[in-house]
């Protein structure tokens, strides 16, 4: 079966780190932090399936194991034997598959807001998740112009961050533009439904998940279960953040990275 060719971006040097996003996003949402993560690594940046700038393939499976699969791979096409990796939402989830189901092929792992981390799985899609979605289908070609507005700046990342206001125009029209022509994004949302991170991940394989203490997508009343990590794993809340720390609080999460990786036998 042909394999759906994914968009990367490669830079810096040292031991290979593996930058995953999230749902609706793409590798444009770590721009703010890959300079000073390439300082300490070979970043590498992947469009998931449908997002950014890779093609969505209907016969890719969307689930977040065949996703980590397919991340394991791509790994093998970039000449990668071990690398570090970091993922944001979605992308938390399939890192921790990635040390679950392929611990030779991971060095450690930081999730940031990962998802997964629920006792009861979602059966359903939401209706205003669904709706947003639809709506940014049609608005984003006019992104520029649209993150100009208040009005609708707030709407758009209010419940994101709650530094939305702090936000550069270009974290904000980088993140709509992806929104809106994500076609894996329904794909990628049926794929979690009813599944949850339930695995058991190596002890010699370092894990720090964080949390922002204001993230209104992975609450934590239902969304952050502890008891589903890996019991060794660090568990971190960051301060004044939502569910893109990145975008947040950059500085904490790439010492976080970098201290995860130093933590490595």
């Amino acid at each position: 079966m042909r394999r759906v060719k994914l968009s990367y971006e490669t830079s810096g040097s040292g031991a290979p780190l593996l930058l995953i996003h999230g749902m609706g996003s793409a590798s444009t949402a770590w721009k703010s932090i890959r300079p000073a993560l390439q300082e300490k690594f070979q970043v590498t940046a992947i469009d998931l399936p449908g997002h950014g700038k890779s093609d969505f393939d209907p016969h890719q499976a969307m689930d977040p194991y065949s996703l980590a699969l397919l991340m394991t791979k791509q790994m093998d096409d970039l000449g990668i034997e071990k690398a570090h990796i970091a993922g944001n939402s979605l992308g938390g989830w399939i890192a921790l598959e990635m040390a679950a189901a392929f611990p030779d092929r991971v060095l450690s792992v930081t999730g940031l807001a990962p998802a997964g981390l629920w006792l009861v799985p979602t059966t359903q899609r939401t209706l205003l998740g669904a709706s947003s979605r639809i709506m940014a289908q049609y608005s984003y070609k006019f992104a520029d112009q649209i993150v100009k507005q208040e009005w609708a700046r707030k709407i758009g990342f209010a419940e994101v961050s709650p530094r939305w206001r702090d936000f550069p125009n270009e974290v904000m029209v980088d993140a709509v533009v992806a929104y809106g022509g994500s076609d894996g994004y329904f794909p990628a949302w049926d794929g979690m439904l009813t599944r949850r991170f339930d695995k058991s991940i190596s002890e010699s394989i370092p894990v720090t998940i964080l949390f922002g203490d204001s993230d209104n997508t992975l609450p934590a009343q239902t969304s952050q279960e502890r008891t589903l990590a890996p019991a060794h794993a660090r568990w971190i809340t960051l301060s004044q953040s939502g569910h893109a720390p990145m975008w947040d609080s950059p500085h904490d999460c790439v010492a976080e990275i970098i201290h995860t990786a130093s933590l490595v036998p």
